[in-house]
């Protein structure tokens, strides 16, 4: 019979055979943000090189993943995964608080999360772009998560009587664009600015749409 051999299942070194391989996966993840976020970057990246940076083998990266475009596609899944799992955590803290302090605390955790490393950063808002249409639909389908969640806050903010009751889904959409944007260029270093200034306004930005009257003025 033909094809792979089957994965060991005793303990080697103290360590399971699952575990060996999760610690060589993790192994191919960090080579991943090292090269495409701190190296060359992806699209100048090879399957050998990425497997000398992991100090593993080409071989074993193919027992891990099929292309660099899978490892891509998890580093970006993993990148916003964190940041959201940081905005969900601080929800408790922020509870009954005005929507200005609100806002600003839920997204400087999700800031904190995804600036934490450049590498991230470029990661998130500048490798994964016009990859293929798979990573668009990855990329979009995670921008459309928190789309959502910006309109489930701006909805609990009108119940409480902060802002109009109505749709605030291309206003959302557009401050994700922004931050995606923005990030973008910052990272490029296309934008003169701290992180900080960069954060700063983009949540002036959102809360200026928020409390922005309900009807566009006549055009005279």
């Amino acid at each position: 019979m033909t094809g792979r051999r089957a994965s060991p299942t005793g303990r080697y070194g103290g360590r399971s055979a699952a575990e060996r391989r999760a610690e060589r996966r993790r192994r191919f993840l960090d080579a991943g943000l090292e090269t495409f976020g701190r190296g060359p970057g992806y699209r100048a990246t090879t399957v050998a090189a990425l497997s000398e940076a992991a100090g593993l083998s080409t071989r074993q990266f193919y027992e891990e993943f099929r292309t660099l475009e899978d490892l891509l596609a998890e580093l970006h899944l993993e990148v916003n995964d964190g940041a959201e799992h940081e905005v969900v955590a601080t929800l408790p803290s922020v509870d009954g608080l005005d929507l200005a302090e609100r806002t600003a605390r839920l997204f400087h955790a999700y800031a904190a999360s995804i600036t934490a490393d450049p590498a991230r950063i470029r990661i998130a808002f500048v490798e994964i772009i016009g990859v293929s249409p798979r990573m668009d639909r990855q990329r979009l389908t995670r921008r459309a998560r928190w789309v959502d969640f910006l309109c489930a806050e701006a909805a609990a903010a009108a119940d409480r009587g902060e802002i109009a009751d109505r749709d605030y889904r291309i206003a959302a959409t557009a401050f994700i664009g922004s931050i995606n944007g923005l990030l973008h260029d910052w990272s490029a270093g296309w934008v003169d600015a701290t992180l900080d200034e960069v954060i700063d306004e983009l949540v002036l930005m959102l809360l200026g749409r928020l409390h922005a009257p309900d009807r566009r003025p006549p055009i005279p």
